[in-house]
């Protein structure tokens, strides 16, 4: 494993020190983020991809989520609004990605202090050192960072930053259907009958699905949350049928527990459990696709089950496969990733998903995130890789210990405290051990 330096470059002399933060994302952990350099006096400039803040919450912001309002609000975020006369939310009610935005995110957004430093409609397409690529090492750490991007009218320029924090989340680079983690081969064939996970069924995309017979793939709480709106629509729509489609023999992340601290997420299972049972959904278990081919007006998605070639016909797919860590803009960056998950290496065995759901992470910080590039975080779910357990107080606990050791205070970097539904109060001074009570 790298040997990292530890050591914030806060120097009075440091000449890293004149220029700003860049954080990429304008959603929940990238705007928390904000708010807690607002809070250090420490300049940064928000990069959005999107045409406006929280632009990946706003596309699946019909779906509700499972962590109550309590959960769901930085605190540093909150200290900003109080001083601006915002109104908390029911503390106990979990409200949807819309509500998410409309009643937080956006009049956090709208603070002059921070609606000043977000620029949206401005794609990152690659992080390096001004005059380096990564083979480079001679006064590496302190050299700025050059962000390079690419605004609404095509023009590419370059930024230059004392330190960046990738935001920028996962929902824009999906895993594909196929099983073996590579582009499903007939793709292009079929990708008007694909749609992305979250779909709104029930709504702006009630068309796409009524009178259909409807295939989800994925064993998640996405994939669950499109079939149980779809059972619905087929209550409402002759002739709409939902098949759901899976590659191992049955989809534990969405299995009801009555240990789960988040109510929501657990009768989310369960409904969808009692769905299949009745027959209002179809499950395909064990079906590992290879290929997918037009077949008239709908598909053919084939693949292996038990042992052989098996084919599945379907009108439309909703791709509920997961999502996986855009790293292509981060090539001359250099990062320590764990090899599986591709999480940051020091966080992964955290996280594992095997052993871990949201509410038994233990806490962690900078330490955990920290790369072999000094002054370079991936944060939010980005952070998690292709482990699907985040929980957005995670992230904030995240960029409250990065800030902290960006402005010098390793005291407080090194402090994590962090509230899950699951566990109560979970604390870890990064200098010792954990516990959780």
């Amino acid at each position: 494993m790298t040997l990292l330096d530890l050591t914030p470059r806060v120097h009075a002399d440091d000449p890293l020190r004149a220029l700003p933060v860049v954080i990429i994302g304008a959603g929940p952990i990238g705007l928390a983020a904000a708010a807690n350099l607002l809070e250090r006096g420490i300049d940064f400039e928000v990069l959005e991809a999107g045409d406006d803040v929280a632009a990946s919450v706003r596309a699946w912001g019909h779906t509700r989520l499972f962590s109550p309002w309590k959960h769901l609000v930085d605190p540093a975020s909150r200290r900003l609004l109080d001083r601006v006369g915002w109104r908390h939310p029911d503390p106990e009610r979990a409200p949807s990605g819309i509500e998410l935005v409309e009643q937080y995110l956006a009049p956090l957004a709208a603070i002059d202090e921070i609606s000043s430093r977000v620029r949206t409609g401005v794609e990152v397409i690659g992080v390096t050192r001004e005059g380096m690529d990564r083979t480079r090492t001679e006064r590496r750490a302190r050299t700025p960072f050059a962000v390079r991007v690419r605004a609404a009218d095509g023009r590419i320029d370059d930024i230059a930053a004392r330190a960046v924090i990738d935001a920028s989340g996962t929902y824009r680079s999906p895993n594909p259907l196929s099983s073996s983690g590579l582009d499903l081969l007939g793709m292009p064939e079929i990708a008007d009958r694909v749609t992305a996970a979250l779909p709104d069924v029930l709504g702006r995309d009630r068309a796409l699905f009524a009178g259909r017979h409807v295939t989800v793939v994925g064993a998640g709480h996405s994939a669950a949350n499109t079939l149980l709106a779809l059972v619905t629509l087929a209550r409402e729509e002759p002739g709409t049928t939902v098949s759901w489609l899976i590659r191992n023999a049955q989809a534990l992340r969405v299995s009801s527990s009555p240990d789960d601290g988040l109510i929501g997420r657990a009768n989310l299972g369960s409904r969808t459990d009692r769905a299949v049972a009745r027959g209002d959904i179809v499950l395909v278990d064990g079906f590992e696709i290879i290929r997918g081919r037009r077949a008239g007006e709908g598909v053919e998605l084939v693949g292996h089950r038990g042992g052989e070639v098996a084919t599945h016909a379907t009108d439309v797919v909703v791709n509920a496969t997961g999502f996986r860590p855009d790293l292509g803009m981060l090539r001359e960056i250099r990062l320590e990733l764990d090899d599986i998950v591709e999480a940051p290496k020091r966080l992964a065995p955290l996280i594992d998903p095997n052993v871990h759901s949201c509410g038994t992470v233990e806490p962690h910080g900078f330490r955990e995130l920290m790369h072999p590039e000094h002054g370079f975080f991936i944060v939010g779910m980005k952070s998690y890789g292709r482990a699907p357990t985040f929980l957005l107080a995670t992230g904030y606990e995240q960029v409250r210990s990065v800030t902290s050791w960006l402005a010098g205070d390793m005291g407080s970097a090194s402090r994590v405290d962090l509230v899950l539904p699951a566990t109560g109060v979970c604390s870890t001074d990064l200098g010792g051990g954990a516990s959780c009570c």
